[in-house]
């Protein structure tokens, strides 16, 4: 099973958030997902080195651009060469594409975090929230793997230095409440799932593991 399956992606808007792979996430459902697809987002992302950019597109631009590009990625143009949320709606982008897939918070890079109470900035019309996070940042301390690692901690109920855990990161994503389902990156061995699994059963809502990288996916709840 593919992973925009596993994940039921659904034509229309698909909000994605969280840490450790979301442009990856976003890269690799774009290239699996059967019809038109744009890559936007509603905070700041960098210009896709994949699949084409338009900036300050309007709507007869992205028609034109999605006759001849199956994916294609839009933005205003932002500070240190990124784009910022593009200006027509949501709603609007739905229409002129089958997926719009939107990146709607930032990690600084980092494999776990927890949100400040301004983001995610989820668009209205999302029909599902995607949370990923990523492996790597287990038995890591949360003061180095967490973006908002004070945050992380007081959600988890836990300390900065202490070592990051699956459970840690069901808790905060269970307290959140702002994903429907879970992607868990980074997952590429016996000791990774091992913690997805772990993850997994702190949550009551579907769990994909797997390896973006590797191409490896599979259920864990």
């Amino acid at each position: 099973m593919r992973l925009c399956e596993m994940l039921k992606i659904e034509k229309g808007v698909t909000a994605v958030i969280g840490s450790g792979g979301k442009t990856s996430l976003l890269h690799a459902l774009a290239e699996e997902l059967p019809g038109t697809v744009i890559l936007c987002t509603t905070t700041r992302i960098f210009p896709s080195d994949v699949f084409r950019t338009l900036i300050s597109p309007d709507e007869t631009e992205i028609s034109a651009a999605l006759k001849t590009s199956r994916v294609i990625c839009i933005g205003e143009p932002a500070e240190d060469g990124k784009l910022r949320n593009p200006n027509l709606p949501m709603v609007t982008l739905a229409e002129l594409a089958d997926y719009v897939l939107v990146e709607a918070d930032g990690a600084k890079r980092l494999p776990l975090k927890a949100h400040a109470p301004h983001e995610p900035v989820i668009p209205e019309s999302a029909n599902q929230t995607i949370c990923v996070v990523g492996a790597s940042g287990f038995g890591e301390p949360i003061r180095e793997a967490a973006h908002r690692f004070e945050r992380f901690a007081e959600l988890a109920g836990a300390r900065a230095d202490q070592t990051a855990t699956p459970e840690m990161a069901a808790r905060v994503i269970a307290v959140e409440a702002l994903a429907d389902r879970v992607f868990i990156n980074q997952a590429d061995n016996e000791k990774s799932l091992g913690a997805a699994k772990a993850l997994a059963q702190g949550l009551d809502i579907p769990v994909v593991a797997g390896s973006i990288k590797k191409q490896e996916y599979q259920m864990i709840r």
